[in-house]
């Protein structure tokens, strides 16, 4: 095709049949070419010149081009060229200014083997990346949504799908568990992502995700289409089971009963798409209470404590009703968990009574201990609300007064032995952060009081990157099932109340810090 006795215009009649098979701008093709041959060029009249190509877009002939930049005084006769030689090479650079590029003719040449070779691998990769651009632009806004298509082959786990004008593929964690895909299967997924990259696929696409069972009751259901009804959030056990929260925009809506459809048609085949997984739905309500009743069952729950600040819920419920709510190697509960974004704690009347009688009894001896009260007191503090030292040396002596029992003195008494409770115990802490050596990143992270870096200390947390490779499970506690009994495993920082959210946020702000740095 470069030979110069081939027909010219074949040239042309290439770049166009490229360009349509690719979906291609034929410019572009035509601009590969004359960057291909124009590296094949250099390789002939020498690497140190900077060769231009330009293929004459009507009858396809190839001119070939030494380029040259006009100086004074040339200093690199292969880049630089004067006035005066410049006119030599046309008549028509007289008119050009310093700085003005000009073209020196070439003769043309038969490509040998190497340069030829050179040439297509220029023109391949060209045209290569062109496709993918191509393809980035045609599929970027796909994203979120469910793509079809064929599977065309199988790669290290992963499935190649077809879906016509390029590739996707579905890696080995975002399929479904036991999922049996063949060669030649359509399959649908969900658009994860689509991204420019180097080399492989661009179209990444998932059919574990729980926006892939969104997506499908998208589909399925014409009142979530319509925007009639909401789906508020979701939660997935690939392959096992899942819940979905859903809202009624139009409250003459039953929004689980439009999800089910009649006789369950429609939650049907969503399942069916899902390999037979299990979609548990639930109505959405403004009560986090309520909603994690609905997410719990077939369990009946008793009550609920919720602690909106913290995002905790507190779930109460009878002996035989714990196995429910917990489910099979706790899916339930950690299903209900992703649904809400709450740390759901799940327990018996008798445990909620037994945790409540040792809280009472700990802030009690605390008082009595700390601020040397009598114990009568102090559990009269902790009955009406006061949970820490801190509370009471930020309370005011009106506030106090008011609880039965306690006279202004005995107020104006109790915040100053607070204050100076909390002087002497900075003091201690702040001696005991530097006698456990911690180092002054960690010391410094916003987020971390002094009484938290004590407890990071004790257990041998003493740097910023120690912190950041922490989970916020360690720090704020976890349920784990052992030899299938549920046990409760304490987190570094659990004393101080402190939510998943925060414990993530404080993770991935020293996470930030320390690999920027």
């Amino acid at each position: 095709m470069l030979n110069r006795r081939a027909d010219k215009l074949e040239l042309l009649r290439i770049a166009e049949a490229v360009a349509l098979e690719k979906s291609i701008d034929k410019e572009l093709i035509i601009n590969s070419m004359e960057s291909g041959i124009a590296k094949a060029a250099k390789s002939k009249f020498g690497s140190e010149n900077e060769i231009k190509v330009v293929i004459d877009r009507d009858n396809g002939n190839i001119g070939i081009f030494r380029k040259l930049i006009l100086t004074e005084k040339p200093e690199n006769i292969n880049l630089e060229i004067s006035l005066d030689q410049a006119v030599k090479i046309s008549n028509e650079n007289k008119n050009k200014n310093i700085g003005d590029e000009i073209l020196q003719p070439l003769p043309s040449f038969d490509f040998g083997r190497i340069a030829a070779q050179t040439a297509k691998q220029v023109i391949s990769f060209n045209v290569r990346e062109a496709e993918r651009e191509r393809q980035f632009q045609d599929f970027k806004d796909k994203k979120d949504t469910i793509l079809s298509g064929i599977v065309k082959r199988l790669e290290f786990g992963n499935i190649i799908v077809d879906l016509g004008r390029t590739e996707a593929i579905i890696q080995k964690n975002e399929m479904i568990p036991r999922e049996n895909i063949k060669a030649g299967d359509r399959v649908k997924a969900y658009c994860l992502d689509v991204r420019r990259e180097s080399k492989g696929q661009q179209i990444f696409l998932s059919r574990a995700h729980p926006k892939f069972m969104e997506k499908l009751f998208f589909q399925e259901v014409p009142e979530i289409y319509d925007g009639l009804i909401e789906i508020k959030s979701s939660a997935r056990d690939p392959g096992s089971r899942a819940k979905i929260c859903v809202k009624a925009i139009d409250t003459s809506l039953d929004p689980v009963g439009a999800c089910v459809g009649m006789r369950g048609s429609r939650v049907q085949a969503v399942v069916n798409e899902l390999q037979g997984e299990k979609i548990d739905i639930v109505n959405w309500s403004e009560d986090p209470a309520i909603v994690v009743s609905n997410a719990l069952s077939p369990a009946e729950v008793q009550r609920v404590n919720v602690d909106n600040e913290l995002k905790k819920l507190d779930v109460i419920l009878t002996e035989e009703n714990l196995s429910k709510a917990i489910g099979r190697r706790g899916q339930n509960v950690r299903l209900a968990t992703k649904l809400l974004n709450y740390e759901i704690n799940i327990m018996t009347d008798q445990e909620d009574s037994e945790r409540r009688q040792i809280e009472f009894k700990e802030k009690t001896d605390n008082f009595v201990k700390n601020l040397e009260l009598d114990e009568t007191l102090g559990q009269l503090l902790v009955a009406e609300g006061y949970s820490s030292i801190d509370e009471i040396k930020d309370s005011s002596t009106e506030a106090l007064t008011k609880i039965e029992g306690i006279e202004d003195d005995t107020a104006k008494e109790l915040i100053e032995r607070a204050e100076e409770f909390y002087k002497k115990d900075q003091m201690e802490i702040n001696n005991k952060i530097k006698e456990l050596g911690l180092e002054s990143e960690l010391i410094s992270h916003e987020g971390l009081t002094p009484g938290m870096l004590v407890t990071l200390g004790e257990q041998s947390i003493l740097k910023l990157s120690d912190f950041a490779d922490l989970s916020s499970d360690e720090l704020t506690g976890a349920y784990d099932i052992v030899k299938g009994e549920r046990v409760k495993i304490k987190g570094y920082l659990e004393d101080f109340a402190l939510s998943k959210n925060e414990a993530d946020n404080l993770i991935m702000s020293a996470r930030d810090k320390v690999y920027k740095d």
